[in-house]
């Protein structure tokens, strides 16, 4: 059976985060019903991550099964003919039976956004979290970098976090800014629930000087989420892409969105 993986784009402001719910507007699901159409059979759709409500994504990809044989070009065309103005499908591509979304990843990178004003900038308002206070650059790249390497992340993951571990490899993290917007990227093997939002509101509190850059080293190590900062809102928070060995020939993930780092 034809194994197919896709690459999604989505606008998370009017859904209910990636995972199917009962009686709520999800990715997973709608983007099933719609490939459905298309396979004329019914599909189960695996993602790479799971996006809450309100966080966005660039390049989530997914992967399902189908007994119905179609070009790459009309699994793209046909799902998106369907699809509300929030999703897309932005690519399609045979796979080996061997791959897996989720399994198969290598990492994940996010892309978090933050807005320096004291006014609210409504053409933004669902891409940022507004912030009145300047933010320090270099004392929030200063402390994450207490946080490269494996380890664990029991401070920054949510409560009901349902991982049997809390370690993650964390890769890289880059604070840059442009303008009144600061950009912070978080790359990683995997990350728990709420992890990029909880690290992101750490280093927020660093780098509005409320607390120092040794701080953030300080709460990896005392593995207790009650005592790190408060959570920063899903809206700033874009999945930008997932990287897949080379052998499975998926397309590169654009790196685009309201202004990129590179």
């Amino acid at each position: 059976m034809p194994k197919i993986a896709i690459g999604i784009e989505y606008d998370g402001t009017a859904l209910a985060g990636w995972q199917a719910q009962r009686g709520q507007r999800s990715v997973q699901q709608t983007l099933a019903e719609a490939i459905a159409r298309v396979a004329d059979e019914p599909v189960v759709l695996q993602g790479a991550g799971r996006t809450d409500a309100g966080v966005h994504a660039l390049g989530q990809v997914a992967h399902f099964e189908t007994r119905a044989r179609r070009r790459p070009r009309q699994w793209v065309l046909g799902a998106n003919s369907t699809l509300p103005d929030d999703i897309r499908v932005q690519w399609a591509v045979e796979v080996p039976d061997e791959f897996d979304a989720r399994r198969s990843a290598l990492a994940r990178r996010y892309r978090y956004l933050v807005l320096e004003a004291a006014v609210d900038a409504p053409l933004l308002r669902t891409r940022v979290w507004r912030r009145r206070e300047p933010l320090d650059v270099a004392a929030m790249t200063a402390a994450a970098v207490a946080w490269l390497g494996e380890n664990d992340f029991s401070s920054f993951r949510a409560a009901g976090c349902q991982s049997r571990t809390p370690m993650r490899r964390l890769t890289a993290v880059r604070v840059a800014r442009s303008g009144r917007l600061v950009a912070l990227e978080f790359t990683a093997n995997a990350f728990l629930h709420h992890m990029v939002r909880n690290l992101v509101g750490t280093l927020v509190e660093i780098g509005e000087g409320r607390r120092p850059p040794g701080w953030a080293g300080e709460l990896l190590a005392a593995r207790d989420r009650r005592l790190a900062a408060e959570t920063a809102p899903a809206r700033g928070l874009t999945l930008v892409d997932v990287a897949y060995p080379e052998r499975f020939g998926l397309p590169c993930a654009p790196s685009r969105g309201p202004w990129p780092l590179e």
